[in-house]
């Protein structure tokens, strides 16, 4: 039986994955036309995966050589002769464990001819090492395709920078000299732009020589359509009776299709939600209900994906400012792959460009960043953040999230704590106010998240999810009575487009204005309860 993999490579017959059948054609028709290029993703997005399958689709027409730098003895980057000896080691062992098909014996002969003449002194000229490549594809009539994972793991040598020199070299001069005639660097980060810091004395500078390298734009998230085809298949070994196009929406629009994410609550709403309350039965484990509980266990666990953003923010402080100001400030950023900082988040795959603007990959990604910046605020003002913990048991009853009396306490403990100074807040620290309370009201239960096409200076639509249940909050501030009657308007198509009656209008009045209290407003079938503060 197949099973939903989150860890290592993916293969059709042992996991369920969704078809790359577009996906490596699209590659294919890069290597057939001769490129040399990267494919740069994030932490688990589904490489090795590809090159995998790539590999496979390749290996009738072409001698791949597919290698990987991950376990590359460090002591290869020595020197340049050290550097080419353990190419080629890899080389040999991929022959040796019969990872290259259909090897033609000449070449072989080749390979291994020229490991025994420096498997002794354990190294070879970088000339040497490019006559030797040119022998090699002039010993085949099929072409040679070279892929070469994780190549982050040698990217600070400058051994590899010049082995890069040296197949940039060979390529340009390809019509003459005959070299290999694609090939294929994989990793994290992207090696055109490589920071390099040769020797100790030197700044780190951008410095690397696959300048040559051809645009990669195939797409690598998973598509919903994609989703669909995995999730048919699972269906049709255990007959759950789910909606597959409803449970395949959720997937793609929490995850945006990253490749981890989907197949992990996948994984956890086949093998975990069995074992907890509620869930007698797989079936009940494939519906909304469990799809929000597989979301919940993701977002509290650890994870080797969680746990290198959280890295990666820490090392870099300009990018953790930069996803703070994208949800915490409310300011629109415009996009620009000429910022360092949204290079970096790019590269992550923690941002995207959205119309022109910076917005978070994903919404499981907004709620973890979230759930970080609040709890770091809450620390720094532990009031409102104490009253809703302390307070918990009067906004759940009988197991339901009741979010008019969230809204009447909300206002009553602002007034206390912030009433005096309000005026002072930026609407940054206002709509932080509201998350900080809502948090602890529905952790361990629920979550929230922000709608991203919402979220600018103006308004924010923050939606809560309690155990099925859902609500719409929008916070505002407040700019006037018809600024107000427009704000209504758009929660009202908001409301429309959710399928759903009722919605919370949150307006902050940072200056005099608008009297605090509360107020239901019924616009056709929609009813608005709206809270000033």
């Amino acid at each position: 039986m197949k099973r939903f993999n989150t860890t290592g490579t993916c293969f059709p017959n042992k996991h369920y994955m969704v078809d790359l059948t577009e996906r490596v054609a699209a590659i294919r028709a890069m290597v057939d036309n001769g490129d040399y290029f990267c494919i740069n993703r994030g932490r688990q997005y589904g490489k090795t995966t590809t090159l995998e399958a790539l590999a496979s689709a390749l290996s009738n027409d072409y001698i791949v050589f597919s290698l990987s730098l991950e376990a590359f003895d460090s002591n290869y980057y020595d020197s340049d002769g050290t550097f080419s000896f353990g190419f080629l080691t890899l080389i040999k062992s991929a022959i040796d464990f019969k990872m290259v098909k259909k090897l033609p014996e000449k070449l072989k002969k080749e390979l291994l001819g020229a490991y025994a003449e420096i498997q002794v002194e354990k190294t070879i000229t970088m000339d040497d090492f490019s006559t030797l490549i040119s022998r090699l594809a002039m010993s085949t009539k099929k072409k040679i395709v070279v892929i070469i994972d994780e190549v982050d793991q040698a990217s600070n040598h400058e051994s590899f920078i010049k082995f890069l020199g040296l197949l940039r070299a060979k390529y340009l001069n390809r019509e003459k000299i005959p070299t290999f005639h694609s090939v294929i660097l994989a990793g994290v980060y992207d090696i055109r732009n490589l920071k390099l810091k040769i020797r100790k004395d030197e700044e780190h500078s951008y410095n690397s020589p696959w300048n040559i390298a051809a645009n990669f734009d195939v797409p690598m998230e998973l598509s919903k359509n994609g989703i669909v085809g995995m999730l048919a298949d699972y269906e049709a070994d255990h007959s759950t009776g789910m909606d597959i196009d409803a449970m395949a929406k959720l997937l793609s629009d929490y995850t945006g299709g990253y490749p981890f994410l989907v197949s992990r609550l996948c994984q956890i709403m086949d093998e975990k939600l069995q074992k907890t309350e509620g869930f007698g039965s797989l079936s009940e484990c494939w519906t909304k209900n469990g799809f929000l509980s597989a979301l919940k266990v993701l977002l509290d666990e650890r994870n080797t994906l969680f746990d290198d953003m959280m890295k990666k923010i820490n090392d870099f402080p300009e990018l953790r400012q930069l996803l703070y100001d994208t949800l915490c400030t409310g300011r629109r950023i415009s996009f620009s792959q000429d910022d360092k900082p949204q290079n970096l988040a790019l590269m992550f795959n923690f941002i995207r460009n959205d119309g022109g603007k910076v917005a978070v990959a994903n919404r499981i990604f907004e709620i973890r960043l979230y759930n970080l910046f609040i709890l770091e605020e809450s620390r720094r003002n532990p009031e409102l953040n104490s009253a809703g913990s302390v307070e918990r048991s009067l906004y759940v009853k009988n197991g339901r999230l009741d979010m008019d009396t969230v809204m009447e306490r909300f206002a009553v403990h602002y007034a206390d704590l912030f009433g005096h100074r309000h005026g002072a807040f930026a609407e940054a620290d206002a709509r932080q106010c509201f998350l900080m309370f809502l948090v602890p009201i529905i952790n361990g239960t629920g979550h929230y998240y922000v709608e991203a096409q919402t979220r600018d200076e103006r308004r924010m639509d923050v939606v809560v999810d309690y155990r099925g249940d859902q609500f719409i909050v929008e916070l505002k501030i407040w700019r006037g009575e018809a600024y107000r009657e427009h704000g209504i308007e758009q929660l009202c198509d908001y409301l429309e487009s959710m399928h759903m009656k009722k919605g919370y209008l949150l307006t902050f009045n940072l200056a005099d204005g608008k009297q605090p209290g509360h107020h239901v407003t019924n616009v056709g079938d929609k009813t608005i309860l709206e809270t000033v503060v």
